[in-house]
């Protein structure tokens, strides 16, 4: 590769050197995410993976794909690039647990207008802590550089996850049946959902995103904003080896009215009863005018995660989210009817 360079493309705005260089400073980035089951290098035409299936009986794979969305217009404004990754990352992992799946290994892809090496090996860092966090190995990606279609400072993200699940342990919503409890796990802010409204009621352009605010506990606009979607994979993990989950939402874009209702029996509502809702929300709906119905119907409100059990799996199911870090609570309960409750 040292010989390989176009002066035709760079004269069209292609520099592939820069290729190559990004690819050199991402390397260590990737190191960390290695597991066991990565038996190809960096730099191949294809990520391989070999599948340790002992202990199931009939093993599925389970995949999610998905981007971080307008929230990178936050990253572009605050010209920091190192935690969108873990966005990417969360927003398929996260959906892949859904199933009961433990994730496996992940890939991304980058498109900008100018391959900056530095900045692209800042974007993977964050994409490596976040397979770090989740236990996925980063087994592959790709950098396109495409001039003119993506203005110069500006970039898209995206990837995937692949996840494996004994079958019998798909986690089966059809077990579900009133009285029993619905968890909820705190999310870390906004996540990476709802970012249109968000930059419309905070005209971010425009906006201050840089000095602290006593409403967002001494953040600024911007730190609280961009900070990054949360990954659940190991506390949920841990609770479904122990206690029988019989559903589980991720949070995303919709909120509670279109996310928790894809997780319900037929016949099952959910009540929900208390939510802790977290500052960055009252301060949209206040700055936004916006009524608590949308609020609820586009955000996570301080909920990215809800899991189902029964009410005598609730407290013991608590117990081991707590110490997995996890500061769960009891957000509702599951009665006979449809949709949400709030």
């Amino acid at each position: 590769m040292n010989n390989s360079r176009s002066e035709s493309y760079a004269a069209a705005g292609v520099d592939i050197t820069a290729g190559y260089k990004a690819v050199e400073l991402m390397k260590a980035h990737i190191a960390r995410t290695m597991t066991s089951g990565v038996v190809s290098d960096v730099g191949g035409f294809g990520g391989l993976f070999e599948l340790d299936v002992k202990g199931m009986e009939r093993p599925v794979l389970v995949s999610g794909t998905d981007g971080v969305g307008t929230k990178l217009k936050l990253a572009f404004l605050m010209d920091k690039h190192d935690t969108v990754g873990i966005d990417c990352v969360a927003m398929c992992v996260n959906d892949v647990l859904c199933c009961g799946a433990k994730p496996l290994f992940f890939l991304d892809y980058i498109a900008c207008g100018k391959n900056i090496p530095e900045r692209i090996a800042q974007i993977v860092s964050g994409v490596a802590e976040g397979c770090v966090q989740s236990g996925s190995a980063l087994i592959g990606g790709e950098t396109a550089e495409m001039p003119g279609f993506y203005p110069v400072d500006e970039y898209d993200l995206a990837g995937f996850s692949v996840g494996v699940v004994d079958k019998a342990k798909i986690l089966d919503k059809n077990t579900m049946a009133p009285g029993d409890v619905i968890l909820g796990l705190p999310s870390s802010g906004v996540h990476s959902n709802g970012f249109s409204l968000v930059r419309k009621v905070f005209d971010v352009e425009h906006a201050d995103l840089k000095t602290p605010m006593a409403e967002l506990d001494g953040r600024s606009l911007g730190e609280a904003l961009l900070c990054p979607t949360k990954i659940y994979v190991k506390p949920m993990l841990a609770l479904m080896e122990q206690v029988t989950v019989k559903a589980v939402s991720h949070i995303t874009g919709g909120g509670f009215f279109e996310n928790i209702p894809r997780s319900l029996k037929t016949g099952c509502a959910a009540r929900i009863d208390h939510v802790d809702i977290l500052p960055i929300f009252n301060l949209i709906a206040k700055a936004g005018n916006v009524p608590e119905r949308d609020m609820f119907n586009t955000f996570n409100m301080g909920v990215g995660m809800t899991a189902v059990v029964s009410a005598a799996d609730a407290d013991r199911a608590l117990e081991i989210l707590h110490a997995n870090g996890e500061k769960a609570y009891r957000l509702g309960e599951i009665v006979e009817g449809e949709g949400v409750l709030l």
